[in-house]
């Protein structure tokens, strides 16, 4: 055989090997992207061994979402405990994402998708990242496509997805915060001691449970109040109190307004508010004044101890309500009725020859 045939045959095999390596890498795509299959396999069994989960967007906003050894979440940006059920529901949705269709591998059509690399300041997209001690998954969720799902692509993959369910996380700190703060429900409330920015201090009370509406007192002299119910919204200001954000407290800051819930069993609740700019901020300081509630107290205490809670406008105007809100509107003054005219004075007769 002649070395310019061997040569032939060498190029010839070297093609065939080549065409079936390019062959099998294409049916191992379209077996790793087939309609149906797992975006992020493996985690769908390993959703109870996660650990942290981080999300970002372009612009810097991020949370980082940690589970401690017992099991516990906390919004790692505040320290201050996350909602399980929302985290959950997000790890379950994740490990669940499966491909409706392949979309395009090309970097330059990502944004249409908004599944662009994060690096891109004005990315669309939000990246999230699952991590459990055996391995981390990475995605970019990008647009929705339509109602039941959304474009996705693996983190330094080049294809990019339609896939469902359709995932839209937030990466904003606050919007994973648990917002519940404290729930002391009107029946116990026996007094209510108020300290507003604004005018006198006063207590609204009542002597028994079943007494229908709180009195207030005192009351400025010649004023009422103007129902009957007048003070009983007071009482149900710090039933179910959520939170919009939390941060440590600050030492140093001064208190605008104050008031302490006083139960029937002993339960002592004494909120402090302040604002900073349009933000409405305040604290708690519970204690007991009677044995029975001393682990409720102490419970209480462990939660809110450090804390300011940001609350919304009407909750902190309930808090401290200004005693004037609750009382009759003064009288109008009646208004003076004009002079009358004066009668116009006779001229005065000029004496003939004068």
């Amino acid at each position: 055989m002649s070395p310019r045939r061997v040569l032939i045959l060498l190029i010839a095999g070297a093609a065939v090997v080549g065409l079936a390596i390019w062959v099998s890498t294409l049916r191992h795509l379209d077996r790793a992207t087939q309609s149906g299959d797992l975006v992020l396999p493996g985690l769908e069994r390993g959703i109870n061994a996660v650990t942290e989960t981080r999300l970002r967007k372009a612009d810097g906003t991020h949370v980082t979402l940690d589970r401690d050894a017992s099991g516990r979440w906390s919004v790692a940006e505040r320290g201050w405990p996350a909602q399980v059920n929302k985290i959950r529901k997000l790890l379950l949705d994740l490990g669940a994402l499966n491909v409706v269709e392949e979309k395009t591998r090309l970097a330059a059509n990502y944004p249409a998708l908004g599944v662009e690399d994060l690096s891109a300041p004005k990315a669309y997209g939000t990246e999230v990242t699952v991590v459990s001690p055996p391995r981390t998954w990475a995605l970019i969720i990008g647009k929705p496509s339509g109602a039941k799902s959304g474009y996705v692509r693996v983190a330094n993959a080049p294809q990019s997805l339609l896939a469902a369910p359709l995932l839209m996380p937030e990466a904003d700190p606050k919007l994973w915060l648990e917002t519940a703060v404290i729930d002391l429900p009107v029946e116990r409330v026996r007094e209510i001691e108020e300290h507003p920015t604004d005018g006198a201090a006063y207590t609204a009370g009542r002597q028994k449970k079943d007494d229908p509406h709180f009195g207030v007192a005192p009351l400025p002299k010649g004023r009422e109040l103007s129902g009957p119910g007048a003070a009983d919204s007071l009482a149900a200001a710090l039933s179910g109190l959520t939170l919009q954000d939390v941060a440590r407290a600050t030492a140093g800051t001064t208190p605008a307004a104050r008031a302490v819930f006083r139960t029937f069993d002993g339960l002592e609740v004494e909120v402090s508010g302040r604002r900073d700019g349009s933000r409405a901020l305040i604290s708690l300081s519970p204690r007991a004044t009677q044995p029975a509630v001393a682990e409720e107290a102490s419970r209480l205490a462990q939660h809110t101890a450090g804390w300011e809670f940001e609350v919304p406008e009407y909750k902190y105007a309930a808090l401290f309500a200004p005693l004037t809100q609750l009382l009759k509107p003064l009288p109008e003054p009646k208004a003076k009725s004009p002079p009358a005219p004066k009668a116009p004075r006779a001229p005065t007769a000029v004496p003939p020859g004068s």
